[in-house]
């Protein structure tokens, strides 16, 4: 088949969904498929000059679901758009966050094919209130075949948009963490708790690092490595916080490749997501469980949905620095409790590897096109999409400061 690969997101700036799309279109692209992505982006586009990827629009960051979304707000997509729908003539198209301005929506106005939508978040404040627009329901129309990520990401959806959903999750390369994967040489000198992700607030990183304070007044054998995409203001925040608590072997290390990624996990103790809420699904909760590495989380729906408690890891209750330290001064005491919750992991983690989510995203696209060959297409285009931009500009730019 030849596919589209649509994403709201600024690409290839690291993100779940950029993650997503990029592995679904390696993989489908390994099978034999001719395969698209159709995405906004910041990049130099000498850097991205291949016929796999097309551009659409400039890069915006707003605020939503406590953290950056970058989408492009374009006003001008839909010539070019059509343009190149027409061009490409695929034969599906797979949009990804499917309500996510602007991009997305536009490429649903214009598609004359069979079009998939992958809902993978639960939105919270403003992003939230544009599910609620009636215009997006007369897009939703166009929409053959929904998937969600997670139930949580389903339920968000269905409340606003009800259909039958089928649930693919995120994927993770499994073997890019594996036993072949080479640690650092500081693997033996302390016990190394390990956070991954940015420094926002819906991440909990101060939960953990005030446990972590605690639990070094307790012992002085363990460090904390912090590896994400987190912005410089944020790591200037928190490196201050340390400086001036006196918070020891505490590492601010940033954006890593992704085999530098991998050789993290495999060099560390204990791995800890303390998220208070707002994640779909934990892929850094299957990355460390590929890598044999035990894990304590908050006890938080999307965390739920890929890890067991008491099998691959251990929850504990959001925003709650004490419970943090009495799980991970649990694992620190047992080797044998380590152990015995790292060896679940991988096998857990097997199910979520690429080429099996690819698969079954494959299985599903070949369902709909089969149902939606059997009834004719409606003629369901909606035109008032400038209209719904413009009001979409002015909810999500800023209001001007009183003087």
């Amino acid at each position: 088949m030849k596919i589209a690969l649509v994403s709201p997101y600024d690409f290839p700036y690291p993100g779940g969904v950029t993650n997503h799309v990029a592995h679904l279109r390696s993989e489908f692209s390994r099978l034999g498929h001719d395969v698209r992505i159709l995405a906004p982006t910041s990049a130099d586009e000498d850097a991205l000059a291949n016929s796999e990827f097309l551009k659409f629009g400039s890069v915006v960051p707003i605020p939503a679901n406590g953290s950056i979304a970058r989408i492009t707000l374009s006003l001008r997509l839909s010539g070019r758009v059509k343009r190149a729908l027409k061009e490409e003539r695929f034969d599906l198209i797979h949009l990804h966050e499917p309500f996510t301005p602007a991009l997305p929506i536009t490429v649903l106005r214009h598609s004359e094919t069979v079009n998939i939508a992958t809902f993978h978040s639960s939105w919270d404040g403003r992003i939230a209130r544009l599910y609620g627009n009636p215009l997006l329901r007369r897009f939703d129309r166009r929409i053959h075949g929904r998937i969600a990520v997670s139930r949580r990401a389903e339920e968000f959806a269905n409340r606003h948009f009800p259909g039958t959903y089928e649930i693919i999750p995120n994927g993770i390369d499994v073997a890019a963490f594996g036993a072949a994967v080479a640690p650092f040489p500081w693997r033996s000198r302390k016990q190394t708790i390990l956070f991954v992700g940015r420094l926002e607030p819906r991440k909990g990183f101060r939960y953990l690092l005030r446990a972590y304070a605690e639990i070094r007044q307790q012992r002085d054998d363990v460090q904390l490595k912090v590896v994400g995409a987190y912005s410089p203001a944020m790591r200037r925040r928190y490196e201050g916080i340390v400086a001036e608590a006196r918070i020891p072997d505490v590492e601010f290390v940033g954006v890593v490749s992704p085999s530098d990624l991998a050789r993290y996990y495999r060099s560390s103790d204990i791995f800890c997501a303390p998220s208070t809420g707002g994640e779909s699904q934990g892929i850094v909760l299957l990355e460390a469980m590929a890598s044999g590495l035990p894990i304590v989380a908050s006890g938080i729906a999307g965390y739920q949905s890929v890890m067991t408690d008491g099998r691959e890891g251990v929850f504990v209750e959001p925003k709650d620095a004490s419970a943090l330290v009495r799980a991970l001064s649990d694992l620190l005491a047992s080797p044998d409790l380590r152990a015995r919750l790292g060896a679940a992991g991988p096998s857990q983690a097997r199910r979520y590897a690429w080429d099996v989510i690819a698969c079954r995203v494959l299985e599903y696209y070949a369902e709909v096109q089969a149902r939606v060959h059997q009834r004719p297409a409606p003629d369901a285009r909606p035109r008032p999409l400038r209209r719904y931009l413009r009001r979409l500009r002015a909810l999500v730019s800023p209001a001007p400061r009183a003087s």
